[in-house]
């Protein structure tokens, strides 16, 4: 018998349907996902707080696989789990249409000006004009990340008449003509190549009116040189669901600019359609683990993704 933790909340789903050769252990809270680690040869530690789930993969010293419903693994010690030869799967494309339901919402609240609207309505205020009159129908955007969530938001762009230009690893020569789009929507995976992607000399080049959507990682952004083009209005405004920090302090700069719409890094939360998701993965891949075969969503443990 094959020995797998796994969350309890997962168990609905999956109980039953688990093949007759892996025993499951269900835990419950943090404490009894590490308390049950050291047991896993598969190991499934979901948590947002990441310290229990850090100290579960290091006691789980028998794993073989690890699974998690997170699309982003950059967190976790990737070289560590190449050197102990873990297979690593992860929820890439799982909550990809609703982060892009998110990018999309925030990019339809700026052209708009949406949260002016929201702000006058708990003011019981009838506004005489739109607060924003931007059209999204024969803009253009340049998506940064072209993964599933990247092909899920051209998607939906594209149904609004939106220009799409997407962006992949090896392309290149897009920093050249950042000054010609309307949107820069990053859902970049967060690597040693991607980290600080956006700069201050890319956020330099935008148009004045031009507004950034990051849904990936904070990192690949320079918030830093972005609260200071926000600041000093050289930017259109910014969409961000992922800060640093995070939770982000109540005294930070970005609260009160009013051109900046943080979201809160809610998008990825997953839905019960998202759960259902996950654990038919891990189904499949459950069947192919066994067969010695490639695993759905295995991450490359050297590029990070």
């Amino acid at each position: 018998m094959t020995r797998a933790v796994i969350p309890s909340f997962h168990r609905q789903v999956l109980d039953g349907r688990l093949p007759d050769w892996l025993e499951a252990e269900w835990w419950h809270d943090p404490e009894e996902m590490v308390a049950l680690a050291p047991n896993a040869e598969i190991g499934w530690f979901d948590l947002h707080q990441k310290p229990p789930v850090l100290q579960s993969i290091a006691l789980a010293t028998q794993m073989r696989w690890l699974n998690t419903a997170y699309a982003g693994v950059d967190w976790m010690p990737l070289a560590e789990l190449d050197r102990r030869e873990v297979q690593l799967t992860c929820g890439s494309g799982l909550t990809a249409s609703q982060v892009a339901e998110y990018a999309v919402m925030g990019l339809l609240a700026a052209a708009k000006g949406f949260p002016d609207i929201v702000r006058a309505q708990d003011r019981a205020e009838w506004l005489p004009m739109p607060p924003g009159e931007r059209d999204l129908a024969g803009s253009r955007a340049l998506l940064l990340g072209y993964g599933a969530i990247g092909q899920a938001i051209g998607r939906i762009l594209e149904g609004f008449g939106v220009e799409v230009e997407p962006v992949r690893s090896k392309d290149s020569g897009w920093r050249e003509r950042l000054g010609s789009f309307d949107w820069i929507v990053m859902s970049l995976p967060g690597t040693e190549q991607t980290r600080g992607m956006i700069g201050a000399e890319e956020i330099a080049a935008l148009r004045p009116d031009a507004v950034v959507v990051n849904c990936g990682r904070a990192d690949t952004l320079d918030q830093d040189a972005l609260v200071e083009a926000l600041a000093e209005k050289r930017i259109g405004g910014a969409v961000l669901d992922v800060t640093t920090p995070e939770p982000l302090p109540p005294e930070h700069p970005l609260w009160s600019l009013p051109s900046a719409i943080i979201t809160m890094h809610l998008s990825g939360i997953p839905t019960q359609e998202a759960h259902a998701r996950a654990a038919e993965r891990f189904l499949r891949n459950c069947a192919l683990f066994r067969e010695g075969k490639p695993l759905e969503a295995q991450v490359d443990l050297v590029r990070g993704y």
